[in-house]
């Protein structure tokens, strides 16, 4: 099906662009059962009521050895977020179970409980004080949600982990390569983007098992709850240390400074995923670099006074 949607002017663009500076709402898409970082991810916008609004919580399809296909990996995900809801009694949180499938073809949506909901959400909101949505895993349900109402993009900001940088020799990532149709969708619709690569970027936000020992786990049962995720991810953690990527979308939403970012055409992304770069295409806004230890600091303050 062909799909219309909405063009943002240039300086529309670069307004709703910019980093927000007071507090903002927010809808969190994450394939929480994927990986140990999701969970972090949920935390740390839990943990930051100063900045952020948590209205909604989505689960996010995924396929990899840790589910039997993208619905089994999107109910997972949908009882790991209850899980760590109930462990910070925050059962006032909206969960939304997501779609079962990726998109069968370039522009047919999936529909789902999130992406209806996230309809409703976005037509709600006003222009002028959009909605943030903030995905850590397949861009599938967003994308649905843009497809079966193309005006929610005059409404919305999404910030994405998808890809790797620019720069780098292609974007071959788990989130962006699970639903090849949906981030172009994404990429291509106009809609105001706030791009964190993986490698080259989130990349930086590395940690060790000792450092969640002595900085997490005190942090009672939600600490306790992390440590134990992250222990039990390698059984052997001498000289090793792992990345937690998807706190880089709320370290950027709490405090952008820690995440230097630019104004940039929107990369096309071609079959064999590698990043073009067209200079007729609309703006997006994405990250360069990280503050590994700012971020970290900032999470580990929280979850010491939780």
């Amino acid at each position: 099906m062909d799909v219309n949607f909405p063009v943002l002017s240039a300086e529309e663009l670069v307004r709703k662009l910019e980093a927000p500076k007071g507090k903002v709402r927010i809808v969190l898409d994450t394939d929480t059962f994927n990986e140990i970082d999701d969970q972090f991810a949920v935390i740390y916008a839990l943990l930051s009521p100063e900045k952020i609004e948590l209205q909604a919580l989505y689960a996010a399809p995924f396929f990899n050895e840790l589910s039997k296909g993208p619905k089994d990996g999107m109910e997972k995900s949908y009882h790991e977020i209850i899980r760590i809801l109930n462990l910070m009694s925050r059962e006032d949180i909206h969960v939304y179970r997501g779609s079962e499938s990726y998109l069968p073809e370039a522009h047919t949506p999936v529909g789902s409980e999130a992406a209806r909901n996230l309809v409703e959400r976005a037509m709600a909101s006003d222009p002028g004080d959009p909605l943030y949505v903030v995905a850590i895993g397949a861009i599938t349900n967003i994308a649905s949600a843009m497809l079966m109402e193309p005006r929610i993009i005059e409404r919305i900001v999404v910030v994405w982990l998808g890809g790797h940088s620019l720069e780098w020799a292609d974007t071959r990532e788990f989130n962006l390569a699970q639903d090849i149709h949906a981030s172009r969708v994404l990429l291509d619709s106009g809609v105001p983007l706030v791009l964190i690569p993986c490698m080259g970027v989130a990349s930086n936000l590395r940690t060790t098992l000792s450092e969640v020992r002595d900085y997490v786990k005190p942090a009672g049962a939600i600490g306790e709850y992390l440590y134990e995720t992250y222990k039990n991810c390698k059984e052997d953690h001498f000289a090793y240390s792992r990345v937690i990527w998807d706190i880089s979308v709320i370290a950027w939403l709490n405090q952008p400074d820690y995440v230097p970012s630019r104004l940039t055409q929107s990369p096309r992304l071609a079959a064999d995923f590698r990043w073009s770069i067209d200079s007729s295409r609309h703006l997006i806004r994405c990250a360069s670099y990280i503050d590994r230890d700012a971020v970290f600091y900032d999470l580990f303050s929280k979850l010491a006074k939780s």
